[in-house]
């Protein structure tokens, strides 16, 4: 359909500022995007785009029918998405963000898992802690740690009760003590994650109509929360992390929980996709396998 097509590309195009780059994650020349862009402003007999030598932006009119175009192909995509949900098959690319702790301890395994009983799938994953942008890199959801800074993204609950916890290894806690209050945290070498050059070191916790915030320090911070997990596993302090990324390494007694008493804030896993027209029956099955699991484990914690 060379007009749904043509609506593709304008859409994408307005998000990306960028003729090249339309083309490049289509797969596609870039005669045939500015082409299929020629061919709509024909249509409506109006500019869509001002551009210049670096990049392009809308006109006035191209903003007002971007809305039109974006409703217009999610209701057309709803359509497909309807009829080949009745397929006993799922088949197709899956293109996934995954933090790097939960995405390396959990979820290439239960990944695997479902690319095994769906074996016309196929998986792209990227694994990185940095936020994907849902729009500029080739990815159709992503798996993060509580809500989306952009309300624009839909979210969706994998574990809404997923939270953070204090841990330290036995080790740790045997030469140094155990804190009983998170008061005592100053007195602790604290391990601290760090996104999107913003240091984390302020840690919040609850007990009953008590909140405590307390401000932390140590020697060791990283970008990477695998990193943060296997430093407080070999001793090096305390970290504040997800209960998912180390439900295994408290059932395998590598960590403990350390004032567990008090609740940490809450870290919801929700799946991110930039539109509604990307929950195809595949990625809305994979949903359902990856909760199952989570909620399994973090049951079995409780």
């Amino acid at each position: 359909m060379k007009a749904l097509q043509d609506f593709r590309i304008f859409i994408k195009t307005a998000r990306l500022g960028s003729l090249s780059e339309t083309a490049r994650q289509m797969d596609l020349t870039p005669a045939a995007t500015s082409a299929a862009v020629k061919r709509l402003e024909a249509e409506v007999g109006t500019a869509l785009f001002i551009r210049s030598t670096r990049n392009l932006r809308l006109t006035p009119h191209g903003e007002l029918f971007l809305s039109h175009c974006e409703q217009a192909v999610e209701a057309i995509e709803d359509g497909f998405a309807s009829v080949k949900s009745g397929q006993s098959e799922l088949t197709g690319l899956l293109q996934i963000a995954l933090p790097s702790d939960l995405g390396r301890r959990l979820m290439l395994r239960w990944i695997d898992e479902f690319i095994e009983q769906n074996p016309k799938l196929s998986v792209r994953l990227h694994l990185s802690d940095s936020i994907a942008d849902m729009y500029r890199q080739p990815v159709d959801i992503a798996l993060r740690y509580g809500n989306p800074p952009d309300s624009s993204l839909i979210a969706l609950p994998v574990a809404a009760k997923n939270q953070r916890v204090l841990c330290a290894s036995p080790e740790y806690l045997e030469k140094f003590g155990a804190p009983t209050h998170p008061g005592q945290l100053t007195r602790h070498n604290c391990l601290c994650f760090a996104l999107s050059d913003s240091l984390h070191a302020r840690w919040h916790f609850y007990r009953d109509t008590i909140e405590e915030s307390v401000h932390v320090s140590g020697n060791r911070m990283a970008n990477d929360g695998d990193a943060v997990r296997r430093w407080a596993i070999a001793g090096h302090g305390i970290a504040y992390k997800s209960l998912l990324d180390i439900a295994e390494d408290l059932e395998e007694g590598k960590l403990v929980r350390v004032c567990p008493e008090w609740q940490g804030e809450t870290a919801p896993l929700n799946l991110i996709c930039a539109s509604r027209r990307q929950l195809s029956p595949a990625i809305q099955a994979l949903r359902e396998h990856l909760s199952s699991k989570a909620n399994t484990l973090l049951h079995s914690l409780n």
